[in-house]
């Protein structure tokens, strides 16, 4: 099994995330594609990577984005299972395992998502959901559907929701932890090297799903999720999120009614996404 790690200015959390993914017996393959850390964690990369064979450190290569940056990686993979892992997430114990041994005998291409928790252990926004579309991004991030209630059926977030006991079917799963088979990694062609950062996991869901195949959320495959530990500045963050977003919903309009709509909301959601970062200035808000 391995785990893919794309890292890029992560700050202090990278090195216990790490030390976690070590400490995982069911790991026996880790890639670390360094897309440009400082020096020093560079020198630390480096010498991490010389003190364990399962290490193998990707440098040099510059900041080609994630999603290039996780395609070079699974490209080095030796595994047959590609478990993806954010460098600010904490694998909990059993999470991989748990990931792998759902894709037996579902159709292919198969997409299982971790349950993504914050440091409070509740459950993080984003790691189940449905459809994201144009309209419902925009209600997301204006909070709409959680303050008029006619909105409230446009909520396509479901961490509020009970917890199944098994693992279940959904349209789309973080891309904060998550595995697939290196076989359906290969048929899905990676990911869309197009999406610098952000949305690439939403489209990958996509089209698992468009070609047949199938995206579970696990309730019991959890990873500790900090968020917020980049060491980029939040604007830019959010100008790729919100660029990436209306990309995928023009890639996946089928129809002319669609390709206006995101067309013409797409700029709309690019201001809303960079000026998320300046509402929590105002306000605080983490």
């Amino acid at each position: 099994m391995s785990v893919i790690m794309v890292v890029y200015l992560t700050g202090p959390a990278l090195f216990t995330s790490i030390a976690r993914v070590l400490a995982d017996p069911d790991v026996d393959d880790f890639v670390i594609v360094d897309n440009g850390s400082s020096e020093a964690d560079q020198a630390r990369l480096f010498a991490i990577s010389q003190t364990d064979d399962r290490i193998r450190l990707l440098q040099g290569h510059g900041n080609i984005g994630f999603a290039r940056g996780a395609n070079l990686g699974a490209s080095a993979a030796r595994g047959r299972f590609l478990v993806f892992l954010n460098p600010d997430a904490f694998l909990e114990r059993g999470c991989a395992r748990a990931l792998f041994a759902e894709t037996t005998g579902r159709p292919s291409p198969c997409v299982v998502g971790a349950r993504i928790l914050n440091e409070d252990r509740s459950e993080q926004r984003g790691a189940r959901r449905y459809e994201v579309t144009p309209v419902t991004t925009l209600l997301s991030f204006t909070h709409l559907t959680g303050l008029i209630p006619a909105l409230r059926k446009f909520e396509i977030h479901l961490e509020n929701e009970p917890l199944p006991e098994a693992p279940i079917k959904v349209p789309t799963i973080s891309g904060a932890c998550f595995g697939v088979s290196r076989a359906d990694f290969r048929r899905l062609k990676g990911f869309d090297g197009d999406f610098f950062l952000h949305v690439e996991d939403v489209d990958l869901c996509w089209r698992a799903r468009e070609m047949g195949g199938v995206v579970l959320f696990h309730p019991t495959a959890e990873v500790v999720h900090l968020g917020h530990t980049s060491l980029v500045e939040p604007f830019f963050v959010e100008w790729f999120k919100g660029n990436g977003l209306a990309r995928y919903f023009v890639k996946r309009a089928d129809s002319w009614p669609r390709r206006v709509l995101a067309y013409g909301l797409g700029p709309i959601i690019v201001l809303a996404s960079v000026a998320r970062p300046l509402m929590r200035r105002l306000t605080g808000r983490s």
